[in-house]
């Protein structure tokens, strides 16, 4: 096998996906110890020893104990190369969740054990599906009360449309909760109370040997053993792959009890990189022609040199060092130099990687999210979306002079997808809009941190917005002559038309039957 099918072959690239309070963070802590990219698991909760989650890298994210933006981390693990991208739970960090989820292969999905299916999970199993992503389940928390897991399973087969193929099952749940039980070895891997090391493998006891030393949940066992094997439910990896069946786990991750079997398991069965549609053809992750696509942009990752990382999935061939590439957008070669391998422990410059990998770049401006890069083809992989905001702040700075200061910030935490910004065309007015109101909140802290300007959120009247096309351009000039006061450019440059009311925008709609308004686009 060639060097470059090798590599290739070898990547996995997956996302983590919950429902807020999950214990996605402590999921992916324990996966980076299992893997040996750290040393110690980190808690959000342990603020006094000043250990927080490695993938929580912004001082927001420790302050408030949750993952605000996406992160990803490359480590080795069994020979292969894993890259792993942590995603925001909460719902008003959406649309970075489903960005970063069209630069994976496969995901992990974490479930509560008490909770079960919950809304964001919901809604984060349905993008997954709209790409046929395989999915692999870990249902988290078993140390604690939780529910009957056939339950469980039986919600998770319903409300998610997806059938369960259990590869282990837990022994007990809360106080009483002994082990695991492994369909595949037929053996109940005994819980041990305390925190423990995920890297060591735990005892194997064969069932007739845990029907004595377990007799208190041995007979319940048993039954549910019966009955799913007897639902003829097992794993079948092509069916897995094309996102109809999921395997699925329990354990704990805060214990550190559960997750070695999975991950094994997932190195071994996930998809290596998978073939990528374009507007045009189907890129096979083999070919050995360079070919990649932007999906998120990040902004002072460093606060000491005030950098933008672009962030990079690459779907096909290698990238070598100052290697010239076509950005599609431009219409022209752009020299990529000094990429950055992201590391658990860190960043570091890299001079080569593969299909599968996530690479960045420092952007001073040229590069935006959806941007794709080819050795010269004009292609482009399928859009990245952008959803209309929900929520609607003007925005301007308690300090006159800093205004200057706050349009650079908005225009950079804008290029990143923290939020929308809008400035009508008319007016001097800036718009903030955002999916939920913590962005808000997370706007107006790095606004303060990272650019230093104190700003105000005021309400303003506005309900919805659309960004506006027509297949003729006479009728956006009509459109701009009657209702300028409503018309704002957004931080892409692209027209919107902000509604004061929902009834608005439906006279706007009737009026206008040539324009479109449309509550999402592609970000390209």
């Amino acid at each position: 096998m060639a060097e470059h099918q090798r590599e290739i072959a070898r990547r996995r690239t997956f996302a983590i996906i919950s429902h807020p309070d999950a214990g996605k963070t402590t999921v992916t802590e324990q996966l980076l110890l299992l893997g040996g990219a750290i040393n110690i698991a980190g808690t959000v909760k342990a603020r006094k020893s000043n250990r927080y989650a490695t993938s929580d890298w912004m001082e927001i994210e420790k302050q408030r104990g949750i993952s605000v933006t996406s992160s990803v981390m490359q480590f080795d693990y069994h020979g292969c190369v894993i890259n792993l991208l942590d995603t925001p739970g909460h719902e008003d960090f959406s649309e970075d969740t489903y960005r970063t989820l069209t630069a994976v292969d496969s995901a992990l999905m974490v479930i509560d054990a008490a909770r079960g299916v919950e809304e964001r999970t919901i809604k984060l199993l349905e993008v997954c599906r709209l790409r046929d992503t395989p999915v692999v389940t870990f249902v988290n928390k078993l140390d604690r009360h939780a529910r009957d897991p056939l339950d469980l399973i039986d919600e998770i087969e319903n409300v998610l449309k997806i059938r369960c193929a259990p590869v282990t099952w837990p022994v007990g749940s809360g106080q009483h909760f002994d082990g695991i039980f492994d369909f595949r070895t037929r053996c109940v891997i005994p819980f041990v109370r305390g925190e423990q090391d995920p890297r060591v493998a735990g005892e194997q006891v064969p069932l007739a040997q845990a029907i004595t030393r377990f007799p208190a949940n041995m007979r319940a066992l048993q039954e549910e053993i019966e009955l799913i094997e007897g639902a003829g439910t097992g794993f079948d990896r092509d069916a897995y792959l094309a996102g109809t069946i999921t395997p699925v786990f329990f354990g704990s991750a805060l214990r550190s009890f559960g997750l070695r079997e999975l991950f094994d398991m997932f190195v071994a069965t996930a998809p290596a990189p998978r073939p990528r549609a374009t507007n045009r053809t189907v890129v096979d992750a083999y070919d050995q022609r360079f070919s990649g696509f932007v999906f998120k942009i990040q902004a002072n990752m460093d606060p000491h040199h005030r950098d933008r990382i672009a962030f990079m999935r690459i779907c096909s061939g290698q990238y070598t060092e100052g290697k010239k590439l076509y950005n599609v957008r431009l219409g022209r070669y752009i020299q990529l130099a000094n990429a950055i391998r992201f590391m658990a422990q860190g960043r570091g410059a890299t001079d080569s990687a593969w299909a599968g990998d996530i690479i960045g770049f420092h952007n001073h401006g040229t590069i935006q999210i959806g941007d794709t890069f080819s050795e010269g083809e004009s292609f482009k992989f399928a859009g990245i979306p952008s959803f209309a905001p929900e929520m609607f702040r003007r925005v301007r700075p308690t300090d006159p002079l800093r205004s200057k200061a706050l349009i650079k910030g908005l225009t950079q935490l804008c290029e990143e997808g923290a939020a929308q910004v809008f400035s009508y065309i008319q007016r001097h007015d800036i718009v903030l809009g955002a999916v939920g109101m913590l962005q808000f909140d997370v706007v107006a802290w790095r606004l303060q941190y990272e650019y230093a300007v104190d700003c105000v959120f005021e309400p303003i009247q506005v309900q919805t917005a659309r960004w506006v096309t027509a297949d003729k351009s006479a009728e956006i000039d009509k459109l701009r002559a009657h209702s300028a006061n409503y018309l704002a450019i957004d931080g892409a440059g692209r027209l919107a038309y902000l509604a004061p009311t929902n009834v608005n925008l439906q006279l706007a709609e009737e009026r206008w039957p040539e324009i479109r308004f449309s509550a999402t686009r592609e970000m390209l």
